[in-house]
């Protein structure tokens, strides 16, 4: 597994990491088997969020799944987020909240649901446009200091929404988690179309690839499997033909699977992308693992992007 430096920091985390999101539908003995398939296979980085499963069971399970194992604290990179607040009678999302105390009362319930001390990353869950920045940079002054918070990032953020949180933090925002996969590609597709009236040329994230590369943000790439509409994974899909006639062909080269074609595409890129998976199938993990094993080739990155359906002037 290649290691990567997260936003220059000096934290250095596997280019694979494994979300947590669905970890909460699992067994104990299940949950168990997935940590220990992510580990075996060189993935030591897990990413995590308070919103995963009902009240954070995820980030619960998680915990206890560590304890059960024995694993050591300092042998574990983990990452949650906070941001998005939901109903607290069991409704769903009401809107985002990046208020102080609002972030350090999060980050204690995950602490405790994770059963640790500390998190290595903090990551704010998508934009609350209501965000004062100074309020923002107390609270992570105030998680630092206390030594609860390593590192900080943002998710789903656009260069001038971390531009101005930036401005009033003295921690780096080390990594903006976004979603990137061969069929999702606006990040890139507008770099290909400037001075252009195509579609792509539309900059629809104010140049968010460009922004994180400048500022040594590292990029982590969520879905890197699925299709917008309707919400599937494109492999086997038969509205992607071509794109999956491609992956077989690359994997058959380089004996790896699809899945791991996929991700190695996004590793490809020179921006030195953390691609997050969420695969909770042991196999599976196992399979994607060697997508950091191989490098695709400048044909074959195009090929593929191209095979997706996506166009270049």
């Amino acid at each position: 597994m290649k290691m990567i430096d997260l936003g220059k920091s000096g934290l250095l985390a596997p280019d694979v990491a494994l979300g947590c999101m669905r970890l909460a539908e699992l067994s104990a003995n299940d949950a168990v088997k997935v940590v220990m398939a992510a580990f075996e296979n060189g993935i030591n980085f897990f990413e995590h969020a308070d919103i995963y499963g009902v009240d954070g069971a995820s980030e619960e399970l998680f915990g206890k799944t560590i304890v059960e194992l024995g694993i050591k604290r300092d042998d574990l990179l983990l990452q949650t987020k906070c941001g998005i607040e939901k109903d607290p009678n069991g409704g769903g999302i009401i809107g985002y909240n990046f208020e102080k105390a609002y972030i350090i009362n999060c980050v204690e319930q995950s602490l405790k649901r994770l059963q640790t001390d500390y998190i290595d990353v903090l990551a704010l869950h998508r934009p609350d446009t209501l965000m004062e920045p100074d309020e923002v940079a107390a609270a992570f002054d105030a998680l630092f200091t206390s030594g609860k918070v390593r590192f900080f990032g943002v998710s789903n953020q656009n260069p001038g929404q971390m531009a101005l949180l930036q401005k009033s933090t003295s921690h780096k925002l080390i990594v903006n988690q976004l979603q990137l996969s061969l069929v999702h590609t606006g990040m890139i597709d507008s770099g290909f179309n400037v001075n252009t009236t195509n579609d792509g040329g539309c900059v629809r994230d104010g140049g968010v690839l460009e922004y994180c590369r400048l500022n040594d943000v590292t990029i982590q790439a969520w879905s890197p499997f699925i299709r917008d509409f309707p919400a599937s994974v494109f492999i086997d899909d038969p509205d992607f033909p071509e794109l999956n006639a491609g992956l077989i062909k690359i994997a058959e080269k380089y004996g790896v699977t699809r899945d791991a074609v996929v991700v190695a595409w996004i590793l490809r890129h020179p921006a030195k992308i953390q691609v997050v998976i969420g695969s909770m199938n042991p196999q599976r993990i196992a399979n994607i693992a060697k997508a950091s094993d191989f490098r695709l080739t400048h044909q074959e990155w195009y090929e593929l992007y191209m095979s997706a359906g996506n166009n270049i002037p």
